[in-house]
């Protein structure tokens, strides 16, 4: 399992990744264009891809906000993140904001516990209007997602479950939203309709977390690359390029929740095209 925790701040406000665990996906879930050779030449596994979960505590004056939950016990290498939250002095109570950057199971499946009961009972959910609409409504359409179908019906089932369960404490916004100081939410649709990434800002330096924008390093330095987690590949590739050329023009660092221990960095544009990541804060 990766390392636990990993501190650091951004201006006047602290952070802490802290790691729910990780899964391994197969490589074709995770680069479904990817040509064998160059997938060869990467040196990534031919069969599957260890994708780490990775959460973010932010410590904001008398703030205490939690992006995204992980996936909870849905698998054996998954649902360490209360146990960090623990090992920080950070008790479920004592979080009052929680942003989820989207619905899918290993972001909102820590949201709520075995009995279906918020987990976060005093805190505010904070999730875009569009992804709230799309996994609520009658029907949850994920017929351009080429994976088995019995893992987008556990993706929809455990949408609907766990934003069932936080109904009254879900804050749905539009556009690009001030949720505390210093802590902004951006549209960042394509991988989800309501995609969310999260900028923070304090004395002049920024942490961008573009949430699954991306979910490898490698779909930097290619951004042309596909995830077949997105619902809408085009969009998400778009999105994926703001996001990118946003951070390296204005020196931000970055956080993907994929990306390997502690899933931040900084990138920088390359001149054939996508951006280089370099790990660390």
């Amino acid at each position: 399992m990766p390392a636990g925790s990993y501190r650091f701040e951004v201006g006047a406000i602290g952070c802490t990744v802290l790691s729910d665990g990780y899964i391994s996906y197969p490589t074709e879930w995770i680069f479904p264009n990817l040509r064998p050779d160059r997938l060869a030449a990467s040196r990534l596994p031919q069969s599957s891809v260890v994708s780490p979960y990775t959460c973010v505590l932010i410590q904001s004056g008398r703030h205490v906000v939690l992006v995204d939950t992980g996936a909870g016990d849905s698998a054996r290498t998954s649902g360490a993140l209360a146990a960090r939250l623990e090992m920080e002095g950070i008790r479920p109570r004592d979080v009052d904001t929680v942003v989820l950057s989207h619905a899918h199971s290993d972001h909102i499946g820590g949201a709520v516990d075995s009995f279906g009961r918020p987990v976060f009972h005093n805190a505010r959910h904070v999730i875009a209007e569009a992804e709230w609409n799309f996994w609520t409504g009658r029907r949850t359409d994920l017929g351009s997602l080429n994976l088995p179908d019995d893992l987008k019906g556990t993706m929809d089932f455990t949408a609907r479950r766990s934003l069932g369960a936080l109904r009254f404490q879900v804050e749905p916004v539009e556009g690009e939203t001030e949720i505390v100081p210093g802590i902004r939410v951006i549209p960042a649709p394509g991988h989800t309709p309501g995609h969310l990434a999260v900028l923070i800002s304090s004395q002049g330096r920024h942490l961008l977390n573009i949430g699954d924008a991306a979910a490898h390093p490698l779909h930097l330095e290619e951004p042309d690359l596909e995830n077949a987690f997105d619902l809408a590949r085009d969009r998400a590739r778009q999105t994926r390029r703001e996001l990118l050329d946003r951070a390296a023009a204005e020196a931000m660092g970055v956080m993907a929740f994929h990306f390997p221990f502690p899933s931040v960095g900084t990138v920088s544009a390359r001149a054939s095209g996508g951006w280089d990541w370099t790990p660390g804060w």
